[in-house]
């Protein structure tokens, strides 16, 4: 958890649902279907999306049971690709610095969950299904405020974005079957339960360095 952070701070286009200018370009040039491309494109942003790996990580974090992950899994990627897909579409007219600080806001709040905080503080647990999903569509939404930026040509619009979803989802299990393997390895030594609260509020520690980023670039462009 400790070189997340290192790699939050030395990294502006990690703390973004960025897409590299070799990227960019070539997006914009592009006109007609091109699956493969838009499903590498859309796999690369999964796997190097240091937002999208840290909540996962913190939702996985105490599941054990393969059917309980596949179920938090799938309303992250529900929210996620819904708002995607539709945000484009639609051209919804969001901030996108707004909207990258929920999602690091998203960290905080299931490294919190996490760390037992709610109960504590209000007497009951919070509907982690839901907050998964709710987030999950403000993940999803971030990125399309970064898609509508490269004007995406109209001509294969909708195939092109469901392949980028496709790859969206092959990333996304790329990233949770590694993060299942370290945490898989993790959970049988004894350091697991002596470093989770640690873990934690690292990941709470980065969530707030997210949002701070975020909020900082609103405050300057506005």
């Amino acid at each position: 958890m400790g070189m997340i952070i290192v790699l939050l701070m030395g990294s502006a286009d990690a703390l973004a649902h960025a897409v590299t200018q070799g990227d960019k370009g070539y997006i914009q040039e592009i006109t007609g279907v091109h699956l493969l491309p838009f499903i590498y494109l859309g796999a690369k942003h999964m796997v190097t999306g240091y937002d999208h790996i840290l909540f996962l990580f913190g939702v996985i974090f105490f599941l054990y049971r393969l059917n309980h992950i596949a179920l938090y899994v799938s309303l992250f990627a529900l929210g996620h690709s819904t708002t995607m897909l539709l945000g484009v579409l639609f051209d919804t007219n969001v901030n996108g610095y707004l909207i990258d600080a929920i999602i690091g806001l998203s960290v905080v709040y299931k490294a919190l969950d996490n760390l037992g905080a709610y109960q504590r503080w209000l007497g009951f647990q919070p509907n982690t299904k839901v907050a998964t999903l709710v987030f999950g569509l403000f993940h999803g939404l971030g990125l399309a405020t970064k898609i509508r930026e490269y004007d995406v040509a109209a001509d294969g619009l909708i195939p092109n974005l469901l392949a980028f979803n496709v790859g969206v989802e092959i990333g996304q299990m790329l990233a949770l079957f590694a993060i299942l393997i370290v945490m898989g390895y993790w959970r049988r030594t004894a350091s697991f339960w002596r470093h989770a609260y640690t873990s934690n509020v690292v990941m709470m520690t980065a969530g707030f360095m997210l949002i701070g980023y975020q909020l900082t670039g609103w405050a300057v462009a506005s």
